[in-house]
């Protein structure tokens, strides 16, 4: 068996490439960071860019500190590049798929529907990387589907929406967990579904996920979307 098959080597760093644009930026910048400044500084949403950060921070590449005095109110959380940032040994190669292995096999074996465990473990997070909108702001399919699209894309989905008024759909062109997914799809996919209805749930978006076809080609899983009246939205 080979074992060098479980180490995570897509990308040069183990990171990711938003991860990696994250860290790049700490270490460019002339002073600590704050979330939205990151967020705007790399386009990224404002959860997902606090996600990476605080990932970084777990990964010993970053540093999370308060900033002191100057500003009224809740002192500000910010964020610089750590000494062992530029350390090869600190950005090396991951073995994070051996640990999503793991994590799915025990998902598997100790939930008697790990489906509807994974699905609402995915909610949740959807949930967190969406922004919810003000308390008397409605916003439409649309712009609902096109906020889902872009989440997605920062995850690593590489999403296309399908504008179809009758049938609408996310292709979802990447898998970022392809490799788990194609033997754990009730897992996977799952929490996959479950996130993009979380998100659209924290949106108070008129629309969900209805539900996700995996491997419908070898690199693409559709998405169907349905309105809560149970018509098909339309993306803006």
């Amino acid at each position: 068996m080979d074992r060098r098959r479980w180490i995570d080597r897509e990308q040069r760093s183990g990171l990711g490439e938003s991860r990696e644009q994250v860290l790049d930026l700490l270490r460019a910048a002339e002073q600590a960071l704050g979330v939205r400044e990151v967020a705007e500084r790399t386009g990224l949403h404002l959860n997902t860019a606090r996600f990476h950060l605080d990932g970084l921070v777990d990964a010993g590449l970053a540093v999370r500190e308060t900033e002191a005095g100057g500003r009224r109110g809740r002192p500000r959380v910010i964020y610089r590049p750590s000494t062992t940032a530029a350390d090869p040994a600190a950005t090396g190669a991951r073995s994070y798929r051996l640990l999503a292995e793991i994590l799915t096999g025990v998902a598997t074996r100790a939930h008697a529907e790990p489906s509807a465990v994974a699905r609402e473990a995915g909610q949740d997070w959807g949930r967190y990387l969406a922004d919810r909108p003000a308390p008397l702001r409605r916003i439409t399919a649309g712009e609902a589907v096109d906020k889902l699209t872009a989440i997605l894309a920062d995850i690593g989905f590489a999403p296309e929406t399908v504008p179809d008024e009758h049938r609408p759909q996310i292709l979802l062109r990447h898998c970022p967990f392809r490799e788990i997914a194609e033997h754990s799809q009730q897992v996977v996919c799952a929490i996959h579904l479950g996130l993009m209805q979380g998100a659209l749930a924290e949106m108070r978006a008129p629309v969900t996920a209805e539900r996700l076809e995996p491997f419908v080609q070898p690199n693409l899983c559709r998405a169907h979307l349905s309105r809560e009246d149970g018509t098909r939205p339309t993306a803006g």
